[in-house]
């Protein structure tokens, strides 16, 4: 898995642009992974619901739950379907809309030094054996590219916006994860 130096997106990963990004702010470098869970509508997996958010293209008379949300402009760096499969919405260089309101380590707009990735999840259900592995494949990629990132600088978007957020939830297994990323260290 390789990250394209040129256009700060991973090469694995279908892209699928949306316009709900930004430049960093000047001098800010990334510091920080946030791991979302996301399912449209909630409890269903594999549509092209996720997409549509993030392409701002959700029609609201398609789920009665999409009328809340279809006016939201928001996105995330990448998506990792239940499956392993890997979408890719903004460039890591580009400030993508994940977190909002949200605080880590006593610094706020956590968007501005963040790299945000979503897991087609919810907070309850397990997520997949590919999910893991794909995910500490691409943080290990991430890991070696921008030198302010680490395996202990990697949270929830409940863990920087407790007040507001809730996922990736209690299903999400950050022993797993960090297994996973402790394999590529041997």
């Amino acid at each position: 898995m390789m990250i394209d130096p040129s256009g700060n997106t991973l090469l694995a990963a279908r892209q699928v642009p949306s316009p709900n990004f930004d430049e960093r702010p000047e001098g800010c470098a990334i510091g920080l992974i946030v791991i979302h869970g996301i399912s449209l509508p909630p409890g269903e997996y594999g549509g092209p619901w996720i997409d549509r958010l993030f392409t701002n293209c959700l029609d609201p008379d398609e789920h009665d739950y999409f009328q809340e949300i279809a006016h939201l402009k928001l996105s995330s760096h990448l998506l990792v379907r239940r499956d392993g499969e890997l979408v890719q919405y903004v460039p890591f260089s580009m400030r993508a809309w994940h977190a909002g309101e949200s605080c880590y380590d006593g610094h706020t707009a956590c968007n501005d030094f963040s790299i945000g990735i979503e897991l087609e999840g919810q907070d309850s259900e397990p997520y997949t054996a590919e999910q893991y592995e794909r995910l500490a494949e691409v943080i290990h990629e991430l890991i070696a590219v921008y030198p302010g990132l680490s395996a202990d600088r990697i949270v929830g978007h409940n863990d920087i916006a407790p007040q507001r957020k809730t996922d990736p939830g209690e299903a999400f297994d950050w022993q797993q994860l960090h297994a996973h990323l402790a394999a590529f260290q041997s």
